[in-house]
């Protein structure tokens, strides 16, 4: 009787680059950008921490190549009639894609350069922009302005004390905020959107509209504005100095 012999392959994916990729976008969407480790990675793909460093050279390039690939998922704008209202759109389509990979937050404040992604995100919104008749200048200020906004978020610091858990430490520690800090006091308990009722999306979208318009009117009454020395806005136009 003849020897039968068979080739067998093991039934686990081909390891490369797109893998290892998606493995750590997985990772982080789950457990953010700290429990992303090139180790973490490997275990999930039941390899050794070596087998990546074939396909991914160290983990700062592992974290560009996560941000990239997801910046690739801002859907295309539909062509606007106004730069502002084409801004916007795109704003708010990196921050839909933000709010499904919220690690991308930390990643794009942490890499030391800029990666494709990035700039070409960058590029976009300043293409739009001179396309709008804004100039250099004022898009320059613009982007500055935006800041961390031209990825859909913000870095909202509002620090105040956490109430005591005693409802009398608390009612006395109420009362002393009060008269200490009235207004803040004021708008917490008369605002209907302060507090649990807050909505993340609208103040975001408050704030960029606020931005644009602001961005629009210099545009609109000194569109040729430029700087001095210091760096300070100067109008170029008579008649328009504060």
């Amino acid at each position: 009787m003849y020897g039968v012999y068979m080739s067998i392959r093991s039934g686990r994916p081909r390891l490369d680059r797109v893998r290892v990729i998606d493995t750590a976008i997985d990772l982080a969407d789950a457990h953010g950008l700290e429990g992303t480790s090139m180790r973490n990675v490997a275990e999930k793909l039941d390899v050794t921490p070596m087998a990546l460093y074939k396909h991914i050279a160290n983990r700062s390039q592992l974290v560009d190549e996560m941000l990239d690939r997801v910046l690739e998922e801002i859907a295309s704008t539909p062509p606007a009639d106004d730069w502002a209202d084409a801004v916007r759109a795109r704003i708010l389509a990196a921050r839909r894609v933000l709010v499904r990979h919220p690690w991308a937050r930390d990643a794009i404040e942490s890499r030391p350069l800029a990666t494709p992604a990035v700039l070409a995100h960058m590029d976009s919104l300043m293409a739009l922009m001179f396309d709008g008749g804004l100039s250099p200048e004022l898009v320059h200020h613009s982007m500055h302005a935006l800041s961390t906004r031209m990825w859909g978020f913000t870095r909202d610091v509002l620090p105040t004390p956490k109430p005591p858990d005693d409802p009398e430490e608390r009612a006395r520690a109420m009362a002393d905020f009060a008269e200490s800090y009235p207004a803040i006091v004021r708008m917490a308990t008369t605002s209907p959107h302060a507090g649990l009722a807050c909505d993340d999306d609208a103040e975001f979208e408050f704030a960029l509209d606020l931005l644009l318009s602001g961005i629009e009117r210099l545009n609109e009454t000194n569109p040729k504005m430029g700087v001095d020395q210091a760096g300070r806005m100067l109008p170029t136009e008579p008649g328009l100095s504060g």
